[in-house]
């Protein structure tokens, strides 16, 4: 698992508009990312109305949202619309970075391969990982108080 201290792996992969997000170009702002497991599910949509009705508390420590699940770009993009998310999801369609962070499960559910844990990053401007949670029960929400205070810190 990463740890704190960490250099956060770079990745490109599609937004739900299909373009394409690199980590390694994302350094004006410190980054959020979330992993979850599904969209259209209880606890993930949850978890993005939070972050979609927080998004202004972010903005002000200086900080952006990119939310990854393995979902296809357009199961992200109906996903998005409907619920008025205003930032990025990006799908890890094919798992490669979530093995990255390594934030997959083995079997999810009934015997589901390949879905991401709920897991919550900070990644500074320099692209080093300040704050790393990957949650086993996804059932769970990520400590949002320490990610606020993470982003503090670096402020």
């Amino acid at each position: 698992m990463l740890v704190p201290g960490d250099k956060a792996p770079d990745f490109a992969l599609r937004a739900s508009d299909k373009s394409l997000v690199r980590l390694s170009e994302q350094r004006e702002k410190n980054t959020v990312l979330l992993f979850f497991p599904f969209a259209f599910t209880g606890v993930c949509t949850k978890e993005m109305c939070y972050m979609r009705d927080s998004l202004a508390d972010y903005e002000k420590l200086d900080a952006q949202i990119l939310a990854i699940s393995v979902d296809s770009p357009y199961t992200l993009a109906q996903w998005k619309h409907e619920q008025g998310f205003n930032f990025q999801m990006l799908s890890d369609f094919n798992k490669t970075v979530s093995k990255k962070y390594d934030t997959l499960y083995k079997t999810f559910g009934p015997e589901l391969k390949g879905v991401s844990k709920r897991s919550a990053f900070v990644v500074d401007k320099q692209g080093i990982v300040r704050y790393a949670e990957v949650l086993e029960n996804a059932g769970e929400l990520p400590d949002f108080e320490a990610v606020k205070k993470t982003l503090q810190s670096l402020n």
